[in-house]
C-alpha cells in the first residue's frame, strides 16, 4: 500500500509516520515544506493543479491529512483547517479518484456537549470560535466530497512531543523549568476545573492505520477519544507527581484559553470507532503523561542549556483553562517577588 501523510512533521503526524514505517507492506511518503519531507509543497498555499501535481508523482492509495493549526488568527486557522481540505479533495478527484481519505478533525467541532454526556457523531456541530469553525469546515468538505474518505474527530491527543501548544505540552515544559529552578518554583495556571477526554497520540496513530486498512466504505465521521471525561486539574496533578520536581501548581483566574473556558465537558462515545475500525485505546492517561514527561526530558538534556531557568522564586506560567493551589510537600521560605515567564 502506498500512504501519503500530509503533515507529517507535526505531533501527530509524527507519531503516525513512525508507525507506518515500522508496517510492512507499507510505502509512505511525506509532503510538506519542511526539509525532511519527500515532497515539497507549502499545504498553507498550495493549489488543486500544485496539489494534484504532487498525488501523481506520488500515486497513492491513501493519503492521511494530519495538516492543520490549532492557533493563529482566522486567516492563519482557515489556510490549513479549511482551505486545505478543500483543494486536496479537488486534487484528488483530479489525480488520485480512487485513492482512500483519511482526514484528521477535531472534537471542538461539537462545541458545548452536555456534561455528564458521551457525544455521538450524530450529534450538531455547534463550535465555538475559528478554530472549531475552521476543522467543522473542513470536516464538511471531506463528508460532502464524493470520496472513499472518512473523518476521524479526535478529541484532545497527549504523549511523547505533545506541543506547548496545549496544557499538557505546556505545562510539562513548565515543569521542566521549575525542576531546574529549584523547589520552591510556583507554576502558575489558569482555571483547571474543564473535563476532558484525553486520548493517547499513539492509540490515534493506530486509530489511522486501522482506517487505512478497513474495507469500506466507512462512516464518514468517527470519533477516536478515550471515552471518559477527566477533570483537567486531575491531569495537572498527575504530571505534577511524575515530574516529582518539588515545584507546585497555583491556579489563577483569567488565564488560559478562552476558547477552551468555553466548553466546561468534553467527552467522546467512542462505539462507532469499535464498530467501523476495530479500534479500542489501549492507553491510559498515566501512560501518556509518562511518555511526554520522559521525552520532554530527552529533549532538554539534548539542548545547551539555555532554556533552563536558574533564577530561585521564578514563578513559571503553564495556561490552561483558576480555584485551590496545591501546597508544597515542604514549608517554603518567602520567596523574591517573582518574575512572570508565559510560555
Amino acid at each position: 500500500m502506498r500512504v501519503l501523510v500530509l503533515g507529517a512533521t507535526g505531533f501527530l503526524g509524527g507519531h503516525l509516520t513512525r508507525l507506518l514505517r515500522a508496517e510492512r507492506g507499507i510505502l509512505l511518503r511525506t509532503a510538506g515544506r519542511g526539509s525532511g519531507a519527500d515532497l515539497r509543497a507549502d499545504l498553507a498555499t498550495v493549489t488543486v493543479p500544485g496539489l494534484a501535481a504532487l498525488l501523481t508523482a506520488a500515486a497513492p492509495d491513501a493519503v492521511v491529512n494530519c495538516a492543520g493549526a490549532v492557533g493563529g488568527g482566522p486567516r492563519e486557522l482557515s489556510a490549513l483547517n479549511s482551505r486545505l481540505p478543500a483543494v486536496l479533495c479537488a486534487a484528488l478527484d483530479r489525480a488520485a479518484p480512487g485513492a482512500r481519505l483519511v482526514h484528521l478533525g477535531s472534537a471542538a467541532e461539537y462545541g458545548r456537549v452536555p456534561h455528564g454526556e458521551r457525544v455521538r457523531e450524530d450529534a450538531p456541530a455547534a463550535p465555538l470560535g475559528h478554530y472549531g469553525a475552521s476543522k467543522l469546515a473542513g470536516t464538511l468538505t471531506v463528508t460532502a466530497s464524493g470520496a472513499d474518505a472518512v473523518v476521524l474527530r479526535v478529541t484532545n491527543p497527549v504523549g511523547a512531543g505533545a506541543p506547548e501548544a496545549g496544557l499538557p505540552g505546556r505545562l510539562a515544559a513548565a515543569l521542566r523549568r521549575a525542576a531546574a529552578t529549584g523547589p520552591g518554583t510556583v507554576v502558575r495556571v489558569g482555571d483547571l476545573s474543564a473535563h476532558r477526554d484525553f486520548v493517547d497520540v499513539r492509540d490515534v496513530a493506530r486509530a489511522v492505520h486501522l482506517a487505512l486498512r478497513a474495507p469500506g466504505p466507512l462512516p464518514g465521521v468517527v470519533n477516536i477519544g478515550s471515552g471518559e471525561a477527566v477533570r483537567v486539574r486531575e491531569l495537572a496533578t498527575a504530571l505534577l507527581a511524575i515530574a516529582g520536581s518539588g515545584g507546585h501548581l497555583r491556579e489563577e483566574a483569567g488565564g488560559g484559553s478562552a476558547r477552551s473556558g468555553q466548553v466546561d465537558w468534553s467527552c467522546a462515545d467512542v462505539t462507532r470507532a469499535a464498530t467501523a475500525l476495530g479500534w479500542r485505546p489501549r492507553h491510559s492517561l498515566t501512560d501518556s503523561l509518562t511518555a511526554l514527561w520522559e521525552e520532554s526530558g530527552q529533549e532538554t538534556a539534548g539542548a545547551d542549556g539555555n532554556d533552563k531557568e536558574r533564577t530561585a522564586g521564578r514563578t513559571a506560567w503553564a495556561g490552561g483553562p483558576a480555584a485551590g493551589p496545591l501546597v508544597p510537600r515542604t514549608p517554603l521560605a518567602p520567596p523574591p517577588a517573582p518574575a512572570e515567564e508565559p510560555v
